[in-house]
C-alpha cells in the first residue's frame, strides 16, 4: 500500500496534485472485472474451502483450521491483478491483505481470552475493533515510512 500526505498548499501557492495513491471505495470498479476473472477467484475459494473440509475429515479439525487460515481468493487475485494492473498493484494488494491478517490475528487472540468471560457480542464487538485498529494502524505505520 502506498499513501502521501497533504500538508497543503503546494509552494506555488496551489494544492498538491492527486496522485492516485489515495485510498479510495469506488463500487463502480466491481463492474470492471470480467465474469471468467470473478468465476476465477471463485474457484479458488471453493477448491480451498474444500481441501479444508477434506483435511478436517482426514486430520482432525484442527488440522483443517490450518488451511481455513489461508487467504483462498488471494492467490487468485493477486495473479489477475498483477497480470491486468501491473506487478506493483498486486504487491499493494498483497500488503493490504498482510495488514487484514495481522488484524485477523488481534482478532483470534480477544475472542481466545474473552469469549468464556464476556457475553459473546461483547467479544465479537472488541474483537472486530481490534482487527481494524490493528490493520489501520499498521496501513498507517507503512504509509508513513514510505512518504
Amino acid at each position: 500500500m502506498s499513501a502521501r500526505r497533504d500538508d497543503g498548499p503546494a509552494p506555488d501557492g496551489g494544492r498538491v496534485p492527486d496522485d492516485g495513491r489515495k485510498v479510495r471505495l469506488r463500487l463502480s470498479e466491481l463492474r470492471r472485472p470480467p465474469m471468467r476473472d470473478w468465476a476465477v477467484r471463485f474457484a479458488f475459494g471453493a477448491g480451498v474451502s474444500a481441501l479444508a473440509g477434506m483435511v478436517s475429515v482426514l486430520a482432525g479439525p484442527r488440522a483443517g483450521g490450518l488451511f481455513l487460515a489461508f487467504p483462498a481468493i488471494l492467490l487468485a487475485s493477486v495473479t489477475l491483478v498483477a497480470k491486468e494492473e501491473g506487478v506493483r498493484q498486486a504487491g499493494q494488494d498483497v500488503a493490504g491483505a498482510t495488514f487484514g491478517t495481522v488484524g485477523l490475528i488481534g482478532f483470534a487472540v480477544v475472542v481466545a481470552l474473552t469469549v468464556t468471560d464476556w457475553p459473546l457480542w461483547l467479544s465479537l464487538a472488541i474483537a472486530t475493533l481490534t482487527w481494524a485498529a490493528l490493520s489501520l494502524a499498521l496501513y498507517a505505520a507503512v504509509a508513513r515510512l514510505r512518504l
